[in-house]
């Protein structure tokens, strides 16, 4: 056995070293464009002698097809820098003749005959020369291997994803309506004098089944740069600039076929001197370890600087790190009041938006097949709550109170909310358009956590959990303030609110088993869980836009799973049931079916 595979490898190192000597032969029997020398074990004999012994070996079995056809690749490649370089190196030996027969007649007598001379020693010298400037030449343009990119579009990584989905959404009876504060919010005051306005403010459609068929597509770009820079880009649909959901519904949009709108979903410049630390700015994914979408829904981008960092201190015990400052509004430089001075109009103060979060966590590799995975984040919003204006005197829909602004300017539902304008209510004189903002502080501490089971690997056993509990909630507070029936008990009584009962914890625990990741074909991976997320444990502009229609307040059970279709191809079906937690009775079952596909 140790000869034969000793005869194999001699073989095998002859017929390279026959190919490398005959490479200018093969070249030159390649005459049409495309056209190469057939390697086979059933190729017909050649007139090539080294074809016919890299046959040969194809035959015996000591060379693949794919190894002897990349051989005669690179020979080719090599014979070509070989007579561009000849051909170089003759024009520049036949330029030096000409120069220098034209020196010598110069000063030679009329009638001189001469004989010129190259020495080969100068002509190899000059062959040797003229190679390696066109190698080098042929290496970093890379002509000499047509079909690689150049140097610099190596660098930039392409990649996206498109999703279509059927989503069916179905609300048993008994829902009651749920007021659109996002709808007011980001749009006119509503007038709340009954006198001069008779209508309903907007709510949610809990009564409706809908059917809807929905598409995401997203295309983005990771480019390396020098000494540990890079960045990326990412281009994304979406109904709106919503930052929970890139969804777009077919016969959206405006309808009749037309055209859909394309949002930057991504723009960052990330620093990564060494493996465990990682300096990010711009628009970025999530930086803080999530294993749920209790807290954060899995698509979410942050806006803002943030800062990784990890280290194992033992094998297999590593802990991490992760700090961030998000600007989640910026107050416009115009922003202004309903107020006129001698002086000139009075502008409102600044009322940026801000959070700041940070999280430590550890890594433990238990034994060979099992993995623990700890964190605990603290998280600080800033000027998002609420606050009641001084007296603001309203007469149309567009005079502004001076804090107008604290208003979100993005919601879902399930947030406790509260009056901002302190409207001084004369009949006759005023009117009573009404801006709403968050009745509570948001400062939750979030645990999270995931044990991982790899014994039947590749099927894994994982099991996520995740706690959320707002320790900036004030209920007296909130409850003095609430705008009702928002999280409020139902009364029998018209007009009539029952006490507020919401509340600032939340929790989510899930398991699943199969494949961690869908990739190939019948790959696979089931899921099944319960959520609990009350009314104003986080800010509900953040969380999962899918279970329940999104939102906080929120209770159920959720199950689904995934299959691989092909490489990159894979179906997926979720089933959500959510129920509201506090205030009027809301029951909304989803059904989800997702063709997915990757690049």
């Amino acid at each position: 056995m140790w000869r034969a595979e000793m005869t194999k490898r001699q073989l095998a190192g002859t017929a390279a070293i026959l190919l490398a000597l005959s490479a200018p032969a093969l070249a030159q029997d390649d005459t049409q464009p495309g056209k190469r020398p057939t390697v086979s074990r059933d190729a017909p004999p050649s007139s090539n002698a080294t074809v016919n012994l890299i046959n040969l070996l194809v035959k015996q079995g000591t060379l693949s097809e794919e190894q002897a056809t990349a051989l005669i690749k690179q020979a080719d490649d090599e014979a070509y820098v070989a007579r561009q370089a000849t051909r170089d190196a003759t024009t520049k030996a036949e330029g030096a003749e000409k120069a220098a027969a034209t020196a010598t007649d110069a000063v030679s007598p009329a009638g001189t005959k001469r004989v010129t001379y190259v020495p080969e020693i100068v002509k190899k010298q000059l062959r040797d020369e003229i190679r390696a400037e066109v190698m080098a030449k042929a290496e970093k343009e890379n002509w000499a291997s047509p079909g690689k990119y150049p140097e610099w579009a190596q660098r930039i990584r392409f990649y996206g994803d498109i999703r279509a989905r059927y989503e069916g959404d179905h609300f048993p009876s008994g829902s009651g309506p749920l007021e659109n504060f996002n709808a007011i919010n980001t749009g006119s005051p509503f007038n709340e004098d009954p006198s001069l306005n008779p209508y309903f403010p907007p709510f949610y459609n809990t009564t409706q089944d809908r059917n809807r068929f929905r598409f995401r597509a997203r295309l983005g770009a990771d480019v390396d740069l020098f000494d540990g820079f890079s960045a990326g880009l990412r281009i994304a649909t979406g109904d709106s600039s919503s930052p929970v959901s890139t969804n777009q519904t077919f016969g959206g949009n405006g309808g009749n076929f037309s055209k859909y709108a394309l949002w930057l979903d991504r723009a960052f410049v990330k620093y990564q001197p060494v493996q465990d630390f990682v300096g990010t700015v711009g628009r970025f994914d999530n930086p803080f370890w999530s294993p749920t979408d209790l807290v954060w829904y899995k698509d979410i981008g942050f806006d803002g600087f943030a800062i990784q960092a990890k280290h194992e201190v033992a094998e297999g015990f590593t802990p991490f790190f992760v700090g961030g400052a998000f600007p989640v509004f910026n107050t416009d430089l115009n922003a202004g009041i309903n107020s006129v001075t001698i002086a000139g109009p009075t502008f409102a103060p600044s009322r940026d938006k801000w959070l700041f979060g940070a999280q430590g966590g550890l890594g433990a590799k238990l034994d060979s097949e099992t993995n623990l995975t700890l964190a605990f984040a603290y998280y600080d919003f800033i000027n998002v709550k609420g606050k009641l204006s001084s007296e603001c005197f309203v007469t149309s829909a567009v005079d502004t109170c001076d804090t107008d602004l604290l208003r979100p300017s993005f919601a879902q539902k399930g947030n406790t909310y509260m009056k901002l304008r302190n409207i001084p209510f004369t009949p006759g004189s005023t009117t009573l358009f009404q801006f709403y903002g968050l009745a509570s502080d948001f400062r939750p501490v979030v645990a999270s956590g995931q044990l991982d089971f790899a014994q039947f690997n590749p099927v894994h056993i994982i099991l996520d959990a995740e706690y959320i509990w707002n320790t900036a909630f004030d209920r007296a507070a909130v409850a003095a303030v609430v705008v009702g029936p928002n999280n409020t008990a139902p009364s029998s009584t018209p007009n009539v609110f029952g006490p507020y009962n919401g509340g600032n914890q939340g929790w989510l625990a899930r398991l699943t088993v199969g494949n961690k990741e869908v990739k190939h074909l019948w790959d696979w991976n089931a899921h099944v869980g319960y959520k609990y997320l009350e009314s104003d444990a986080m800010v509900d502009a953040f969380v999962d836009s899918d279970f329940g229609l999104g939102g906080t307040n929120l209770k159920g059970y959720f199950i689904g799973g995934n299959v691989g279709l092909g490489e990159n191809i894979w179906g997926s079906v979720r089933w959500m049931s959510a129920n509201n937690i506090a205030g009027l009775p809301y029951k909304v079952d989803i059904v989800q079916l997702d063709l997915n596909a990757r690049f």
